[in-house]
């Protein structure tokens, strides 16, 4: 859900990401024509394809990046020379890769680097979590943070405007230091009183379009700012961070990839379709690229106004990139957006919110300037990703697709970013128009302590994170974290899309919209690999396709389903090579 790119930096030079190796297996054997002899065989295994065609095998083969035959033990032994390394899996279940189906790869980095509040549950762990920090900054240096989630704290016993806290405690522990805390949606922020004062925000201050700055009984801010309210405080952090010097810049933003890599391998995700990133990160990522530093594949979509992006001297001029470095990097998509976050009643809904009838949500960016993006991205034959959280944001996205759609023989697989909260009679036209359902499932186990509240009981139960009617009708339903919205657990948003519960022993909402373990996976894997034209290259174990494969401690198809959320990744493979 995240809406504004916080860090931009200059071109970097290079970025050294990690490394490692690790494992994988079938039945009738599959080989690609040119197979021979492979580099490396993974036998013995409980492997499961996400391949229709041989669901399950005990055994596969690679030369160079790339899967060459699938099959049984004995016949992928057959492909050894005396060079081939072996891998005896011992019966462990291996699988693809996750693919990371929406999330933030330089958010999830920088929110690793500075303040990670996304385990916190009260107020007052936000005012000790500012509190330490201060006390070890130099004055006049700023602090980010991000993840906060007021519906989730368990405190009382202080003023609020709204449900949200004033700015009081967090300017009395850092009076020195301006302090911004992204709120975990993305589609807010908190501010204490240096930071406002900085950013020239005062009671004279006037909301703007799209935005709501909220205010004490006598006009005055209180440190909290929704949706486009955010653009002044985010312009004066942008600010700090442009007057520190270039190198510091640099090696904080090589540092922020390095740990977003990371955190991706270690939970096994191998590509990572990351949700809107400026020419200017492209640019340098292409190069880490080039030179081949990245770990985790990346699919990008670019993210800048229409009138940035437009013309021979605009930010999408050369683009799409396709397989840039050894197929790790690829630039096909525009990202734009139409709406907010249910949480902070960003989201652009219908009919008014169950608990603020006299409000609708925010259409944070215009329709015109988003119909501007679609002609762009049709006229480039790129893709067009729209972040829609709230009915109303999903039906206008539909509307639009649905002009272009019609105008081609196959589905130009334009993006429904979240498709979190639809209309009942709009479910079909997902399908219809060949839109691509791009869902999060750990949000709806998340929000679930709100969402009843915001939309009622019908609308939640119809329409609220409704892949199960979505899949049913026809539709593309991927998975993913929206990372560093929540945490880059593709194990958790796997089990919430298999449960609808956040942890065992939870409650679960409204199981009747699960997917069965099989279907998660597919969401995980085989779907996201579609949702970005990738399917001839990822998402399964198939000969011809890269060997990006994982290797669990559990069968996550046949395992008890409440631990799931435990289960271990015990090496991540990237093209073959081990990089966990």
């Amino acid at each position: 859900m995240q809406s504004t790119l916080l860090f931009q930096f200059p071109t970097l030079a290079v970025l050294i990401l990690i490394s490692a190796p690790f494992l994988v297996g079938l039945s009738a054997c599959a080989k690609t024509p040119d197979t021979e002899v492979a580099d490396q065989l993974f036998v013995n295994g409980k492997v499961y394809t996400v391949d229709e065609s041989s669901p399950w095998v005990e055994a596969f083969a690679t030369k160079g990046a790339r899967i060459v035959a699938t099959g049984s033990t004995a016949e992928i032994e057959e492909l050894a020379s005396r060079d081939t390394e072996v891998t005896d899996l011992d019966g462990r279940f291996v699988m693809p890769g996750f693919i990371e189906g929406h999330a933030h790869f330089g958010g999830l980095g920088n929110s690793l680097l500075n303040l990670n509040l996304l385990a916190t549950t009260s107020w007052a762990e936000i005012i000790d979590s500012v509190r330490v920090r201060a006390e070890r900054a130099k004055p006049g240096d700023w602090i980010y943070g991000r993840g906060w989630h007021q519906e989730k704290w368990t405190d009382t016993g202080y003023e609020t405007v709204d449900g949200y806290p004033l700015h009081d405690a967090l300017s009395e522990v850092s009076p020195n230091n301006p302090v911004v805390l992204t709120h975990a949606s993305g589609h807010g922020a908190m501010a204490n009183a240096a930071a406002m004062k900085a950013a020239g925000i005062s009671g004279e201050t006037a909301d703007p379009e799209g935005g709501r700055i909220l205010r004490n009984a006598h006009g005055e801010p209180i440190g909290i700012f929704e949706e486009r309210a955010t653009a002044q405080l985010y312009e004066a952090l942008q600010a700090y961070y442009a007057s520190l010097p270039q190198e510091d810049r640099i090696a904080e933003q090589v540092q922020a990839w390095k740990l977003a890599s990371k955190a991706c391998i270690e939970q096994g995700i191998t590509s990572f379709q990351d949700a809107g990133t400026s020419r200017r990160d492209l640019d340098a990522l292409k190069v880490l690229a080039e030179a081949d530093s990245l770990d985790v594949r990346l699919w990008l979509m670019l993210r800048e106004s229409c009138e940035e992006m437009s013309g021979p001297e605009g930010s999408a001029e050369g683009l799409p990139w396709i397989d840039i470095g050894e197929d790790k990097l690829t630039v096909r998509a525009i990202k734009t957006e139409l709406d907010g976050a249910l949480g902070s009643y960003g989201a652009w809904l219908l009919e008014p919110y169950s608990d603020k009838p006299d409000f609708m949500g925010q259409n944070t960016t215009t329709i015109e300037e988003v119909k501007c993006i679609a002609d762009l991205a049709f006229s480039k034959g790129m893709q067009l990703c729209v972040h829609a959280i709230g009915d109303r944001a999903n039906k206008e996205t539909l509307d639009i697709v649905e002009v272009y759609s019609n105008q081609v023989d196959t589905a130009l697989r334009w993006r429904n970013e979240h498709s979190q909260h639809v209309a009942v009679e709009d479910i079909p036209r997902f399908a219809s128009t060949g839109t691509i359902a791009s869902m999060q499932g750990i949000h709806a186990t998340s929000d679930a302590p709100f969402v009843v509240a915001r939309l009622g009981v019908e609308r939640a139960r119809t329409g609220a994170y409704a892949w199960r009617s979505l899949l049913d009708a026809g539709a593309v339903v991927t998975n993913g974290t929206d990372a560093p919205v929540e945490e880059v657990s593709a194990l958790a948003s796997l089990y919430a899309m298999t449960t609808r519960k956040q942890k065992p022993g939870g409650e679960a909402f409204f199981p009747e919209q699960a997917l069965t373990r099989e279907e998660a996976i597919h969401a995980y894997t085989m779907a996201n690999a579609y949702a970005a034209f990738e399917e001839n290259q990822k998402g399964s174990i198939t000969p011809g396709k890269l060997a990006d494969f994982i290797v669990l401690d559990r069968n996550l198809v046949e395992c008890e389903v409440d631990s799931i959320p435990s289960a271990k990744v015990l090496g991540t493979y990237v093209g073959s090579k081990k990089v966990l």
